[in-house]
């Protein structure tokens, strides 16, 4: 069990009863890492054990990252118990994962496993629940996670550096990609935390009979878009956002389900500045091609990119989630 130096700090009270469920019911080994390092280290001495990431998003997408790169993810099954503010851990909700400590820890114990798939990008980075473009401006913070038109909560950042969870140092290598790092992340109680009010207006979809949620005039991003070799935009056409989930399947709309349940197709969807009815389709591989331009994936932010290809990994990693009845 590795426990994230964020959870100890802010809320003491739910890791300490994610430990006493766990250790009631299984043999634990408890690692207590202080930054990225020990963090790593205590993931690569885990032997036989299973691992269980008791954490925010940020600590999971580490985990997956750091197995993804030693190419030990898809035979390491992984267990969550989220622990942090609801912003933070909306990926791991999304994905399936209780977020309340007790029916997580019981989720370890008496949960099924079950494949899981993602994205990798040319940079051998990775995207668990969604990515998004654009990923929100300095002042604006970033965006909750949720694709475009789905309901979200918003996420708070700041605007110093280092890795979530360790303040003060730098971002290392391994994450969710070289470029992924998000250099406007800070730990959400510092006082100079701004919300993502104003990104999440530029993202906000058409309200029900035709109004428009949010004040703030919509983006318009030049961007060529390719889903499996076909295109659906070019340059010449400006758009609002696009956003990419993976695990959708053949059937179906695909936003019932938790994101990233294997399907072995990504959801891709193209907002216009003004009303008209975005593109939406399912593809394996997804091309975006323009000016330099970031895109949020899960929680981090990539980029300035000018050309990124994401492609759907199926049934790459193994999560264990509450059985189905």
């Amino acid at each position: 069990m590795v426990i994230d130096p964020v959870a100890r700090r802010t809320d003491g009270e739910s890791v300490r009863i994610a430990k006493d469920v766990l250790c009631a019911g299984a043999g634990a080994k408890i690692c207590l890492p202080e930054g990225p390092e020990e963090f790593a280290q205590a993931l690569a001495r885990r032997g036989r054990r299973h691992p269980v990431v008791v954490g925010d998003d940020r600590a999971l997408l580490r985990a997956v990252s750091l197995l993804h790169r030693e190419r030990e993810l898809a035979g390491v099954p992984l267990s969550m118990v989220p622990v942090g503010p609801p912003e933070t851990v909306a990926l791991s909700r999304a994905l399936g994962v209780p977020t309340d400590a007790v029916a997580a820890a019981r989720t370890v114990l008496d949960g099924g496993e079950r494949p899981m798939d993602l994205l990798t990008d040319d940079s051998d980075g990775i995207v668990l629940g969604g990515l998004r473009i654009p990923c929100g401006d300095g002042a604006g913070g970033l965006p909750g996670y949720a694709a475009y038109g789905a309901p979200g909560e918003p996420a708070v950042h700041g605007a110093t550096g280092g890795v979530a969870g360790y303040p003060g140092r730098a971002a290392a290598p391994g994450g969710a990609g070289a470029d992924a790092a998000d250099p406007g992340h800070r730990a959400w109680w510092k006082p100079a935390a701004r919300t993502a009010r104003t990104a999440l207006s530029l993202l906000a979809t058409p309200a029900a009979g035709g109004g428009r949620r949010g004040r703030v005039p919509a983006q318009r991003l030049r961007l060529r878009i390719e889903a499996d070799g076909a295109l659906l935009v070019d340059l010449d056409r400006p758009v609002r956002g696009v956003s990419v989930v993976p695990g959708a399947g053949d059937g179906g709309d695909g936003t019932d389900d938790p994101a990233g349940r294997p399907g072995g197709l990504a959801e891709v969807v193209v907002h216009w500045p003004g009303e008209e009815r975005p593109i939406r389709v399912r593809a394996r591989a997804v091309t975006v091609s323009g000016a330099d331009f970031h895109y949020r994936a899960d929680a981090l932010v990539g980029g300035p990119v000018r050309t990124r290809t994401w492609t759907v990994q199926p049934g790459a990693w193994r999560l264990r989630l509450p059985r189905q009845e």
